[in-house]
């Protein structure tokens, strides 16, 4: 859809429509034009060449420029022309009725003008701007920023409050890199596609980030002023391509970025443009956070699913590679079968999904799959099917030497290349992860073979896993029409879920495991998160320092507005019911715990217990087939936070409310020694006045009542759990 294309009536010096006068105004000056509306002021400074931004909740934004770096040119702003002309003109898409602002700024000393593009609607509380630049010859540029605040006096980025934080959000979902919240003084980092400037306390602040996906990787550097709430630089811009650094804490540039061994593909033409971005600030960023979900989604679409969600059984939480230890062979998955289908209400809804993931194929081989397939179908299950499009493992010794596999290809032509011309490891080591070119016939036909696979064995749900390799820049590639990473990426998820449907058909449920998290459009559900083994903190002793419970909900308190928006469903990957692969035991509180934050993340159900265990399996029967955790599943929905993660420690403290046919509140204590008194405005999740009662989620047992009239209450949560319950009206 084209949000710049939809002008009616010709382009007006500084033009509104009368309709529009109560709602959105445009006033002329001499040297400014101001353009507002109930949410925002916007001033252009047709004399200097800056825009400022005026939002009703207080947000500002001093003196933003937009800039472009071209390769023979070098880097130019907006205000480094001599000439600002402001245009404006009606523009009606799917967000409503507005008005599209042109800023142009030309130089007759300079062989490049540039645009900006600001539409600002009636109703709507966001805005949508790029910059584009036109040269009469081709351009070329592997960095543009349509919005960039730079230090210096009266430019600056403020949001009210006292407890100002910035989301700061890793590229992709890999590493188990956290999503984190970084407060003042003096805090300077890169936020990737979307970032969060905004007051802990209130929640009122800013929403940007990116809602074009199909070239460029977006990157949001900041850098955070002494005084509170303030930012001194502030940058937009599509380009981002930064290496892993092991020398850095994970999130804090370690390995939070893009993962790229090579520079950020340019783009080329007599005209270029950076990514459109979504500009958002309200008195409730959550708000602004679902509006951001749903233009991404006006803009590329999204996958639908019809019926009931998917319930399933991974094989990952036995076996690292099923078979290859020889820890679960082929008949043991039969006898999980049995066990599965042995389930009353776990049963109830979709067909239980047999998902087979990372295998060994000299044990499971096609044939062996198929017949587990066939037994599953006999105890009304379905196939599940694993595999990794854009990335191929190997020894490192045999790359260059062997062909890809389903093809006669060798694989050191399809492998990604850096500035050195070697081929990129997206997983380093002697057994290595290569990233493989996703532009490359090879890699559509090895999609093929895999697909084929998953069709003989009639599998209904894959899952497809280090995305991120697609993703990376290269210094050679096979399509030299495809300039970027992100650029093959979004054509190679084009061309694997154009492949899906046309070779499996199209009620295949699509899940991506490690991935960006954009483009979105082309699966059903992604993970939050990387891995999680469901035991409560990364700190446990005898744990993995990674991959909780804590972690992954944590992340998840701000990824709470994908479900319903960009994916039908969230994943938070699979519960264990006694131990995830060699790791010790857990306790039945952590899964307890574990299962109300797949609930509360609007996730799909999955296990990846060894169900031989009798523990496992008798906790099975007792979570898993209880039926108002199966009905809950079977259609899943995101709560919504009412507070949110704080910082990066493991201490903490989350509450998330469903208003539904009942409302649900949920109370999550990470904290190891202390207890969490939850404290709840009755008029924030009840609309009505009558008494209610307090029942617990899964017992129904009775743990309090909200009298008619009464303003507030309290959940008490014991350190190392979590609560969730039912408002029930009592008669």
């Amino acid at each position: 859809m084209n949000y710049f294309g939809k002008i009616s009536l010709g382009s007006l010096l500084c033009y509104m429509t009368a309709g529009t006068a109560q709602a959105q105004q445009v006033n002329n000056s001499k040297d400014s034009t101001v353009i507002s509306n109930a949410h925002v002021r916007l001033t252009v400074h047709t004399r200097s060449g800056y825009i400022d931004y005026q939002f009703s909740n207080g947000v500002r934004l001093q003196h933003t420029i937009a800039t472009i770096e071209e390769t023979q040119a070098g880097r130019l702003s907006s205000t480094d022309f001599s000439q600002h002309q402001c245009k404006t003109s009606p523009v009606q898409d799917a967000n409503g009725r507005g008005v599209l602002l042109r800023f142009t700024h030309r130089d007759p000393a300079k062989a490049i003008q540039l645009e900006q593009q600001i539409t600002i609607y009636e109703k709507a509380a966001h805005l949508l701007l790029k910059v584009q630049a036109t040269g009469n010859t081709t351009l070329e540029t592997r960095n543009i920023s349509p919005l960039t605040i730079l230090p210096g006096q009266q430019r600056y980025l403020s949001v009210p409050g006292s407890n100002s934080r910035i989301l700061d959000v890793p590229f992709d979902n890999d590493n188990w890199v956290p999503v984190v919240t970084r407060q003042w003084p003096s805090v300077s980092g890169i936020s990737y596609e979307f970032t969060s400037i905004y007051d802990q306390q209130t929640l009122s602040g800013l929403v940007a980030g990116s809602v074009t996906h199909d070239f460029w990787k977006t990157g949001i550097r900041y850098g955070a002023g002494k005084e509170n709430g303030r930012i001194d630089s502030f940058i937009v811009y599509g380009g981002a391509a930064t290496p892993d650094d092991r020398n850095l804490p994970p999130a804090y540039g370690g390995l939070d970025g893009t993962h790229d061994h090579f520079p950020h593909g340019t783009m080329q033409g007599r005209t270029v443009s950076s990514p459109l971005i979504f500009i958002s600030a309200t008195a409730d960023t959550r708000q602004a956070f679902t509006a951001y979900g749903k233009v991404n989604v006006q803009i590329a679409g999204k996958s639908e699913w019809k019926g009931n969600a998917p319930f399933y059984w991974n094989s990952f939480g036995v076996e690292n590679v099923l078979g290859y230890t020889k820890i679960m062979m082929p008949p043991d998955v039969l006898k999980t079968s049995d066990f599965i289908a042995s389930m009353s209400n776990f049963n109830k809804y979709a067909p239980p999904v047999l998902s087979i993931d990372s295998y060994d194929q000299a044990i499971y081989t096609t044939e062996v799959l198929a017949s587990i397939g066939e037994h599953g179908r006999k105890n009304r299950q379905q196939m599940g099917f694993y595999f990794i499009p854009f990335a191929v493992w190997t020894w490192k010794n045999t790359v260059e030497t062997q062909q890809l596999a389903g093809t006669q290809t060798p694989l050191s032509e399809v492998v990604l290349r850096d500035g050195n011309h070697q081929p990129i490891m997206y997983k380093e080591g002697d057994w290595a992860a290569y990233a493989i070119d996703p532009s490359h016939p090879a890699t559509r036909q090895s999609v093929i073979q895999q697909l084929l696979k998953a069709k003989a064995i009639h599998a209904t749900f894959i899952k497809i896993d280090f995305l991120t390799a697609g993703a990376l820049e290269s210094s050679t590639r096979y399509n030299k029409n495809i300039r970027s990473g992100m650029q093959a990426y979004s054509e190679g998820m084009k061309m694997l879920r154009s492949l899906v449907d046309s070779i499996m058909g199209p009620d295949i449920f699509l899940t991506m495991a490690i991935s960006p998290m954009f483009p979105h459009q082309y699966a059903h559900t992604r993970f939050i998160s990387t891995d999680v083994y469901s035991h409560l903190r990364d700190d446990q002793p005898k744990f993995p320092h990674y991959g909780s419970t804590a972690a992954s909900l944590a992340a998840g308190s701000h990824m709470w507005w994908m479900q319903g928006t960009l994916w039908p469903f969230t994943n938070l990957d699979v519960v264990v019911m006694k131990n995830f692969q060699q790791n010790p035991d857990l306790s039945e509180q952590e899964i307890k715990v574990r299962l109300y934050a797949m609930m509360v993340m609007g996730s799909i159900l999955g296990d990846g217990s060894d169900l031989r265990q009798p523990v496992a399996a008798e906790r099975f029967r007792t979570f898993l087939d209880h039926p108002a955790l199966c009905a809950w599943f079977s259609h899943p929905a995101a709560f919504t936070p009412i507070s949110m993660s704080e910082g990066d420690t493991q201490d903490q403290q989350l509450t998330f409310c469903h208003i539904g046919d009942t409302t649900l509140l949920a109370a999550f204590n990470f904290v190891q020694n202390k207890t969490f008194e939850s404290s709840w405005q009755t008029a924030t999740v009840l609309k009505d006045k009558q008494d209610y009662e307090i029942r617990d989620f899964l017992s129904n047992a009775l743990l309090g009542e909200i009298r008619k009239g009464q303003t507030s209450f309290t959940l008490s949560v014991p350190a190392k759990d979590a609560l969730l319950v039912k408002l029930v009206p009592r008669n």
